[in-house]
């Protein structure tokens, strides 16, 4: 168990790890005030999975884990340890989200972002700074560097929305047969529009979903918390599980909203946000399995600023309508009031359900990645090992208690038990081509290469994996590993040229597997180095639990 009095080189690195089923839950803990409560110790908390106590098996302390900054990599070597693409300190994502967001939206988002960057002082904080439009991007890299940051965001150009949906016309209140034609018009016409709705949902929750792996698999192998400011002007749908463990009174409790009668699905979100949950249960669960076990925290920032219903309706067709003193603008001052609640209610269970906090209804967004900042100061890490050893893909609730009185805990509230490694029919292979296409690493698993040119035309590729960060199955008496290798070439375009790829799927007896453990898994690739080649792009993916680990770099020939 890690102390406060621990150095931090003495800290274990918390990262996902194949073999077990260790459960982690970052607890932020601070005064009313909201300042953060220090030297707080492993007896002062309690934690209960599903009502039941559990023992607590890691502790850290907020700033133990604190880290230097990468190590740089020998040249000709090709490497995602945490060693060499970790950035110093806890990681921090802005994410610019043009998928769920306006282009005015966006580029109130880039300039605020410009504000908080240029006021920073003094370099220090690791931010990356990434995109999200028909995919996840990354415009900059882990940097201290504020005048780094400010580069990347300034390069950072608002996109239209993808297959954003036309406003439904206006129906004029006709009498006699105009009428009639009229109304039989704006109803084909809403029909129309609700199917390019429906549409426009299906692709922003499928993307966003798609993200959402991309985060996990890139932080995932990286030690400790790492916070994800999500910038955007909606959220296509909720992390809350269909089926919690809860009472009515834990759920009246812990969804936002309380006090109004509302129904679960409101609450968590409107229709259209449950819908999406509904239509793609699985695929959230999974994505939100993949965000625990990565350790990430996200942090809603709400685009629109200070809004109340009213701002945008003088450009709406209904406010032009005879009745725009009456009840006509009520209504439509409801609806759109209605939907905006409902949006903010979904940022707020995103970031219930991962421990962070949702910032909203204020001018300045730079308040809210502050926030997330703030919380590093009074994250303390609490890992255990659940006694219910049946991992049954259910949703398991966390409750955590804190001996000392006048203070204010916050944390994700559960999180599914999954195994991976019972996934039936899984697609991984379109996995490894996206996370190919990523341009960062993906850190779930973790390894090291070598690419040496060997005949003209011609190299070698050798591959050394971690092999705490693969699985081994039990097979009468030795451990079987199921593992992919991939080397592809990539020119100039961002084209693919060439690519190779070895299967190993074998068991290896107990002094062999205890080798591989010490020294790692080492397999060699040759293959034809393709004209016009210039990139290296590796990757490497276990068969059983879909971790991936990629990596890349100049090719040298």
């Amino acid at each position: 168990m890690v102390t406060a009095q621990q150095a931090a080189a003495d800290v274990p690195d918390i990262t996902i790890r194949a073999n077990t089923r260790l459960v982690v839950i970052d607890v932020v803990v601070t005064y009313k005030n909201g300042l953060p409560v220090p030297g707080l110790k492993p007896e002062d908390f309690t934690i209960e999975e599903n009502g039941k106590k559990q023992k607590v098996s890691v502790f850290v302390p907020p700033g133990i884990q604190n880290r230097p900054a990468p190590a740089p990599v020998t040249p000709g070597i090709f490497s995602n340890h945490p060693e060499s693409v970790a950035p110093a300190g806890v990681p921090t994502v802005l994410l610019l989200d043009a998928t769920n967001s306006s282009f005015l939206n966006q580029a109130y988002a880039r300039s605020q972002m410009l504000q908080y960057v240029s006021e920073q002082s003094h370099a220090g904080q690791s931010i990356a700074v990434m995109t999200m439009s028909d995919r996840l991007r990354v415009l900059q890299d882990f940097t201290t560097d504020p005048q780094i940051l400010l580069t990347a965001i300034r390069n950072f150009k608002p996109e239209s929305r993808i297959l954003q949906a036309a406003p439904p016309a206006p129906v004029s209140e006709m009498g006699g047969q105009g009428g009639a034609m009229i109304a039989s018009a704006a109803a084909q016409i809403a029909s129309f529009a609700n199917m390019q709705i429906g549409y426009d949902l299906e692709r922003r929750t499928l993307i966003t979903i798609d993200a959402m792996h991309t985060l996990s698999r890139t932080l995932g192998g990286l030690p400790g918390r790492k916070n994800v400011v999500w910038l955007t002007a909606n959220l296509p749908f909720d992390l809350i599980p269909e089926d919690r463990n809860m009472t009515d009174a834990e759920l009246l409790a812990d969804l936002p909203g309380q006090g109004r009668q509302r129904s679960v699905s409101v609450n968590g979100a409107g229709s259209l946000a449950a819908e999406a949950r509904t239509l793609h249960n699985q695929e959230i669960k999974d994505a939100e399995s993949q965000l625990a076990s990565a350790n990430i925290a996200i942090y809603p920032v709400d685009l629109r600023g200070l809004v109340g219903g009213m701002e945008s309706l003088a450009s709406r067709s209904e406010a032009h309508n005879s009745d725009i003193h009456g009840a006509g603008l009520a209504n439509a001052a409801l609806r759109q009031s209605g939907s905006l609640n409902a949006s903010q209610d979904t940022m707020r269970e995103v970031a219930q359900e991962t421990g962070g906090k949702a910032y909203m209804n204020e001018n300045e967004i730079k308040q809210g990645v502050a926030l997330a900042m703030a919380d590093d100061k009074a994250s303390y890490t609490i890992g255990y090992y659940p006694e219910n050893k049946k991992w049954d893909g259910k949703y398991r609730t966390v409750k955590v208690k804190l001996s000392q009185a006048d203070t204010e805990v916050r944390y994700r509230k559960g999180y599914f038990a999954v195994d991976t490694t019972q996934q039936k029919n899984p697609n991984y292979e379109s996995d490894v081509a996206a996370a190919i296409l990523f341009n960062a690493p993906a850190t779930q698993i973790s390894f090291k290469a070598q690419a040496k040119p060997t005949d003209p035309g011609k190299m070698r590729v050798v591959f050394l994996v971690d092999a705490h960060t693969l699985t081994a199955e039990d097979a009468g008496g030795s451990r079987k590993m199921n593992v992919n290798f991939y080397a592809t070439v990539w020119g100039s375009g961002d084209k693919s040229l060439g690519a190779h790829t070895i299967k190993v799927d074998k068991a290896f007896d107990a002094a062999t597997y205890q080798q591989i453990l010490d020294h790692g898994m080492m397999v060699p690739i040759d293959m034809d180095v393709p004209a016009g080649g210039t990139e290296l792009r590796l990757a490497v993916l276990d068969n059983k639990t879909g971790f991936i680990g990629t990596v890349s770099g100049p090719l040298r020939q």
